[in-house]
């Protein structure tokens, strides 16, 4: 019987929305591990400290709502590093709480660009530099929305969330050929983060925490060793499936 191997080192990744939070912590996580990363933000944006990975760190941006700015990225992640093996998918915000009474066409298609059409055309022009890789995969960031339905006013997010979900599958379906594998995550409530900080009033985080079975927010380390997880050759013979981890927030 052998080992999983859960070694990241020498991995060439792309985190897409990492200047912050789960996106910064995904990035953190595989710099720990040995990887190179291209992180899309500006380096001057970054909020936190790359330290001794620093030489490692690679730095691209763009608008991920944009395909030629979607695929100018990944080109210049692929050349900087000398190719990719593994991309996340982090892009995607709630933008605003607004009821569907009240929402207008654009804030939907708003919502539906930053989360799903950046997840499709990050798949799409990835998908010739992973298919060189012997170690292919891609990571969607979903939500425990997707699920759900979401709080108050995010019917629209909800709905966004649940298309890359169907999108995950989809594309792991069609790459798996290629030997890519595709797989989502969806985070419940993680603490500390710009989106509950924006989004989430002092109460309402007090309450999922109450409401969560473990009995505590998630970390942005949680999602990043579950995202390293999905990246590595241990879940090689898994694809198409969206992980939760929401600590008992809610069960299928």
């Amino acid at each position: 019987m052998t080992n999983p191997d859960l070694n990241l080192a020498n991995l060439r990744v792309l985190v897409t929305g990492a200047g912050h939070s789960i996106g910064f912590g995904i990035a953190q996580h595989f710099l720990a591990s040995g990887a190179q990363v291209t992180l899309h933000t500006r380096a001057s944006a970054v909020e936190g400290d790359l330290g001794e990975f620093r030489e490692r760190a690679h730095f691209a941006t763009g608008d991920f709502t944009q395909e030629s700015d979607v695929e100018k990225v990944v080109a210049e992640a692929a050349s900087a590093m000398g190719g990719l093996d593994v991309v996340v998918a982090n892009v995607g915000g709630l933008l605003a709480r607004v009821p569907l009474t009240e929402m207008t066409g654009e804030h939907w298609q708003n919502v539906m660009n930053v989360n799903v059409t950046s997840t499709f055309l990050t798949m799409k022009h990835s998908h010739s530099h992973l298919v060189t890789s012997n170690a292919g995969a891609i990571v969607t960031l979903a939500s425990l929305a997707a699920h759900n339905g979401g709080g108050a006013g995010a019917a629209a997010y909800a709905a966004s969330k649940a298309a890359v979900v169907g999108l995950t599958k989809g594309a792991a379906k069609e790459f798996a050929a290629d030997g890519i594998r595709v797989n989502a995550v969806a985070p419940g409530f993680i603490g500390e983060t710009r989106f509950h900080d924006t989004f989430s009033s002092e109460a309402a985080q007090e309450s999922m925490i109450a409401n969560t079975a473990l009995r505590r927010a998630g970390t942005v380390n949680d999602v990043a060793a579950l995202v390293g997880f999905l990246s590595s050759s241990a879940s090689s013979f898994i694809t198409g499936e969206t992980v939760d981890i929401n600590g008992g927030q809610w069960f299928r």
